[in-house]
């Protein structure tokens, strides 16, 4: 049995996110967390809402709310649709916890002591109109790399060039849209990851099976230009992680707090101390997920994230792990994606495009969006998401494969033989070839899943559904019934066996209806699938009772998604 630490890149706190942000990291997490626990595996999935810096100020600023409260009230809405996508973190966290304060501020502390933070005097961009020091990210303009109009002062979302505010062509205020702007003098800390080139760049080519897109990127950003840049760590902003190093004062950094893109991902670490408090555990029972010194040597530590999260969890975040020089647990392994788009355009969570996750869950349950977005990953390119697609998906993969075998099967053993497992007949030549094909996908799909490689996995999933009723339209037990009884008991035997296998190979992707055929099963709790799939297609013996379960899926009618298109054609209200 092997531990695996899981994080998913931490979504920001300014409101609901969208099925793009989803796909990006939360869900594939899910999956993996869930097929590593159903293996046996130890696994700690950790999340938390990202909660400093000027979007969480803004947001609350629109409802009126101090942003303390805005925060609380949205990490709890945010908690609910992860729920409600079945989305089994081990915990989920807040970076406005007392544990990430402490933590964040002692990582500050270890990284002065060991040289690697430096004050420094710069110039940023002040707004007469906002009255404040604007971030980075609130300041537009035109990227002067490939001419973006809507580039960010600290990265272009369309090259993911790295810049700096005073880099943009023509910049305004993203906050008022203002182009009163002044650059001032003010002091921050940086990290000074240029001293760390050398050892993150041997880091990162030691890390020969991570994806091309995030070896790509990371390798990008050590190398375009002018290199590996130090990084301001601190802003002139009132929320956040107040500036101290350790317990002590930081002289001269008074009334300043810590950049998010520093403490959001120390909340990782500082999500297993608050998983620890809220369960009761000693202090002990989560440091041996982070700390080499402590039990953490033998963890494997797997990130999600979408590929614009891959410079900071790559560069940055290691930079501040190593730099400590403290023995905390470094990642093993990052899958990122591309992105997810919009029916011919662009999800966008501050432009109100696409659909979001609460609307989503108002529509249909979540397996129906788990499977599409999951087997439609943005794994090796961009991806997008239409209304056609999703309807055919979910009628012929969820309806007409899966859906059709299991009411078929139940619903002809409930009207031949009752509902229980039928006896009579015995397993023949069919069966034997069937399993000799279910053994050889059932190998290929953990082979995907072990590597991650989501849409490979999906494809051999729905194969094995594939093969069930490809089997039983050929064994037609039907027609075998009505000469020979025996042989059909032999059949839906063992296709009700097939039913619990299904739902055990399935649970990763569709939790829910996985639950369901168990329940119809009357198996309970169902452990993975061993070598020997002769004795998995006998686990339900003649006598064993199963009920017919509900419809697991239902088909969209073309009416219903055109509504939808209509619908969600222009933006979120």
């Amino acid at each position: 049995m092997a531990r695996i630490l899981i994080t998913s890149a931490i979504p920001y706190i300014n409101g609901i996110k969208h099925l793009g942000n989803l796909v990006g990291s939360q869900l594939p997490a899910d999956l993996y967390a869930r097929y590593c626990r159903a293996r046996g595996h130890e696994v700690m999935f950790l999340c938390a809402t990202d909660e400093h810096g000027t979007p969480a100020e803004l947001a609350a600023a629109k409802t009126g709310e101090p942003v303390a409260e805005y925060c609380a009230r949205m990490h709890g809405v945010q908690a609910e649709l992860a729920r409600g996508f079945r989305l089994s973190f081990d915990h989920f966290g807040r970076s406005s916890s007392p544990q990430n304060h402490h933590l964040t501020q002692y990582f500050a502390g270890r990284l002065a002591e060991n040289g690697y933070i430096e004050e420094r005097t710069e110039r940023q961009v002040y707004s007469h109109a906002d009255k404040r020091f604007l971030p980075d990210r609130y300041i537009e303009g035109t990227c002067p790399n490939c001419g973006y109009d809507k580039a960010r002062g600290d990265q272009c979302e369309n090259c993911t060039k790295q810049l700096d505010p005073t880099d943009l062509i023509e910049p305004r205020s993203a906050i008022s849209g203002s182009t009163d702007l002044e650059v001032r003098e003010t002091k921050h800390l940086y990290l000074r990851q240029s001293l760390m080139k050398d050892e993150l760049e041997a880091w990162i080519d030691s890390k020969t099976d991570w994806p091309i897109l995030t070896t790509s990127i990371a390798k990008k950003w050590l190398n375009d230009g002018d290199g590996l840049q130090d990084r301001g760590i601190t802003r002139d902003l009132d929320w956040g992680i107040p500036v101290k190093r350790g317990e002590d004062d930081w002289p001269g950094m008074e009334g300043k707090v810590f950049y998010v893109w520093f403490d959001a991902p120390i909340e990782y670490i500082a999500a297993a101390a608050e998983w620890a408090e809220a369960n009761g555990k000693a202090e002990a029972d989560w440091r041996r997920w982070w700390r080499t010194d402590e039990g953490a040597e033998d963890v494997r530590y797997v990130q999600f994230m979408g590929k614009d999260n891959v410079p900071f969890h790559t560069l940055s975040f290691p930079a501040t792990i190593m730099g400590s020089r403290d023995p905390w647990k470094l990642v093993d392994y990052i899958k990122s994606f591309n992105y997810l788009n919009y029916d011919g355009g662009q999800f966008s969570t501050s432009q109100g495009r696409g659909v979001f996750m609460d609307q989503a869950l108002a529509i249909l349950p979540s397996d129906y969006w788990r499977w599409w977005l999951l087997s439609h990953a943005p794994e090796t390119s961009d991806s997008e998401f239409t209304w056609e697609n999703f309807q055919q998906a979910v009628n012929k993969d969820l309806a007409d494969v899966l859906g059709n075998f299991v009411s078929r099967v139940t619903k002809f053993c409930r009207s031949k033989f009752g509902e229980e497992v039928p006896a009579g007949g015995a397993y023949g030549e069919r069966e034997n070839a069937l399993i000799d094909d279910l053994y050889i996908r059932l190998r290929a799909y953990q082979d995907h899943m072990d590597a991650i490689e989501v849409r490979k996995a999906a494809g051999e999933l729905r194969a094995i559904w594939v093969l069930g009723n490809e089997y039983l339209q050929a064994a037609a037990p039907w027609t075998a019934f009505k000469t020979d009884p025996d042989e059909a008991a032999a059949i839906i035997r063992f296709s009700l066996n097939l039913i619990r296998f299904y739902a055990v190979l399935s649970a990763p992707f569709i939790p829910d209806a996985s639950a369901a055929m168990l329940a119809a099963m009357k198996t309970g709790a169902a452990g993975w699938p061993g070598e020997n799939l002769i004795e998995e297609m006998a686990v339900l013996a003649p006598g064993h009772g199963f009920e017919t379960p509900e419809m697991l899926f239902r088909k969209i009618a073309d009416e219903e998604r055109e509504g939808w298109q209509a619908q969600f054609a222009g933006q979120r209200g």
